[in-house]
């Protein structure tokens, strides 16, 4: 059966001689794994060109009851992306980004609200011009909110501590939960008043973004044991924290 959908690019991995395996987050059918067929024509480096971390494309695929892999007829980009692939620093966040989405998102059907996040998320990095040191960890915690684990910061209190297991603020540390004491725990709140459109108003050292960093990191693993270390944080952390 073909469908036809527009997919957010996450990764690329050797298959065979003849094929790579992509996996993509699909508007209509959320996490897709597809079939990229190799080859040492233009066109064929064309379209491999194609699946850098985060590419806007639109697929037509062949998908057969009972396999895991999709086959793509067609494959097109949707949007042009000026700079994400040419520019060093936001090449390094989308190869980031695109890491964190394929460990936490684990979703094989459509979900319309974290889609159009993502894709907005993908074209405000594109065409940022300031800010871009802040993009990261401004869409950590968006993303929360879209994979269920989002803090709530309606708890906070001055002196309060996070309690991590549970996503809200306490008067004390909890008892068997992992709790970071009131200075850590306002990283949280701080991160709560980061947006794509104020980031760039948010000034740290290198060391304050190394914590936010690492402190929701912390957090995620805490709610998505998959996501384990991260090939691309060392050289995030080289660039920006």
């Amino acid at each position: 059966m073909r469908e036809t959908t527009e997919v957010i690019v996450l990764n690329v991995i050797h298959h065979n001689d003849s094929h790579n395996i992509a996996h993509v987050y699909s508007e209509r059918f959320g996490l897709l794994s597809v079939l990229v067929r190799q080859g040492r024509t233009a066109s064929a480096r064309a379209r491999n060109a194609m699946f850098m971390p985060l590419s806007l494309l639109e697929m037509v695929v062949t998908t057969s009851h009972g396999q895991d892999l999709s086959r793509i007829a067609d494959v097109r980009r949707t949007s042009v992306l000026l700079s994400l692939h040419t520019d060093p620093l936001k090449m390094s966040v989308a190869m980031f980004v695109a890491e964190v989405l394929g460990r936490v998102i684990v979703e094989h059907e459509c979900n319309d609200a974290l889609y159009s996040f993502l894709r907005q998320s993908v074209t405000r990095l594109d065409s940022c011009e300031r800010g871009a040191a802040n993009f990261h960890i401004a869409f950590l915690y968006q993303l929360g909110r879209y994979v269920g684990i989002q803090p709530d910061v309606a708890t906070y209190n001055e002196g309060f501590w996070f309690d991590m297991d549970d996503g809200v603020f306490q008067r004390g540390a909890v008892m068997g939960h992992r709790c970071l004491p009131p200075a850590e725990g306002r990283v949280i709140h701080l991160l709560s008043r980061m947006n794509y459109d104020n980031m760039h108003l948010f000034r740290f050292t290198r060391q304050q973004r190394v914590v936010m960093l690492e402190t929701i990191l912390a957090y995620y693993r805490l709610h998505h044991s998959a996501l384990g270390s991260l090939r691309s944080l060392d050289v995030l952390k080289q660039l920006f924290a």
